[in-house]
Parts: structure tokens; sequence; C-alpha cells
């Protein structure tokens, strides 16, 4: 586990996780002349550090939370370990493939400039919601869990006063926001599979809270839609 007092280790483990990132697209792609996956390098580095100076100096075990590698917990329930194993391997595929799609092998015709330029500017009211989003809510974990050591309580406030799961539902735009700004048609069926996880996810985990989490079901009531307004 990375030290929540040692800021070093956390900014070192930042570049490399961005490192890997760059990496992770350029190399599938053959080259590094791919504007397209350098901006969005650029976009996800800023996030980066906004989100990582402010959860430093405010939340650092949230922070600590966030930067776990595998989102996976001795505790954690068995459902949440399937859903999230796969949802970790196959959102590798989500940084590899756009690369050998629209660069090295040309598999799908690219996506029209326009949706790929409007696909990263989707990006920033997304980072901008997602910072929102653990500032109004400190518990937010990669595993379903209620954290006793935190006392656990319920967040009502801010786009939780909205939807019940708005962090699943900002990552549900960025999953489809990602092949889109790089162009890469293909992907969106990696997209589409990782969404239906977060959808069985948030449903499972939403029944959880229910039952273990108190004031939950009062909340559940007052907030009646769990990933989209008017919808679900």
């Amino acid at each position: 586990m990375i030290n929540k007092q040692n800021p070093i280790m956390i900014w070192l483990s930042f570049v490399v996780r961005m490192i890997l990132f760059a990496v992770g697209l350029m190399w599938p792609a053959g080259t590094f002349i791919w504007w397209e996956a350098w901006v969005l390098v650029g976009l996800w580095s800023i996030y980066g550090v906004a989100t990582t100076t402010y959860l430093l100096r405010n939340e650092p075990a949230l922070l600590v939370e966030r930067l776990k590698l595998v989102p996976l917990h001795k505790d954690q329930k068995v459902w949440d370990k399937v859903l999230m194993l796969l949802f970790f391997i196959v959102g590798i595929g989500l940084y590899l493939l756009p690369g050998f799609d629209v660069m090295r092998y040309a598999w799908s015709e690219p996506l029209p400039l326009w949706i790929r330029i409007t696909a990263m500017f989707v990006h920033v009211p997304c980072f901008v919601l997602l910072i929102w989003i653990m500032r109004e809510n400190t518990y937010l974990s990669q595993v379903v869990k209620i954290d006793k050591d935190r006392v656990h309580k319920v967040i009502s406030t801010g786009p939780y006063a909205y939807v019940r799961h708005p962090m699943y539902t900002v990552t549900i735009i960025l999953l489809f926001a990602v092949p889109l700004a790089l162009g890469s048609q293909l992907t969106l069926i990696l997209s589409l599979f990782l969404t239906m996880l977060l959808i069985v996810r948030t449903y499972l985990e939403d029944h959880t809270l229910h039952t273990e989490l108190e004031g939950y079901s009062k909340y559940a009531k007052q907030t009646v839609y769990r990933l989209i307004p008017g919808i679900w």
C-alpha cells in the first residue's frame, strides 16, 4: 500500500501510471506520431495532477484507496471480485485496441474528425464532475464495501442528490469518450461490454447498500434514480 504520508511515492506512482498509459496507446499504434492519443494523455495528465493535488491536501485516505492498481480486496464480495477482475482485464483492451485498430492495421474506418474532437471536449466536464463527486463522497472505494473504519454514512449532497451512483454515470460516459476521441469504432464493442458490467455492478451494489448501510433505503426513496435521471 502507498503510504498516505509519503507524497513523493504518490507522485511517483502517478508518473509511472501516465507513462504506462502513453505506452499502452502508442505501442499498439507502432508510432508516436498520433496527435489524438497525445491529446488524451495530456487531458488525463491534467486531471490526474488536479485530483492528486486536491486529495493530497484534503483527503489522503481517499487518494490511497483510488490509487490501488487492481480493484480487489480480501473482504470483497465474490460477485464484485468477478466483475472487477473482468472489468480490469477488458479495460486494458480499451487502451490497447485503438492503436491496432486505427493506426497499425486499419481494421475499421477512423471516425470523423468532428466526433473525435467532440469526444475530447466531453472529457473536461466529466473530469470536473469526478472531482466534485470525490469532494462530496470521501468513502469512494474501488471495491463494494461498507467502510466501518471511517464510519461510512450515506451521502446525499451534490451529484448524489440527482442519482445514487454518479461515479458510474460519469465512468460510462468516459468509456465511450476514450475510443471515440481516438477514432476507433471497433473499441466501442469493449465499451458496451464494460458498460454492461457497470450496470450489473450498480444493481448489486445498490442492493448491498440497501441491506448493509444504515439510512440508505430512506435516501433511495428521495433519490430514486441509480444512474440516469428520469430513466433508471
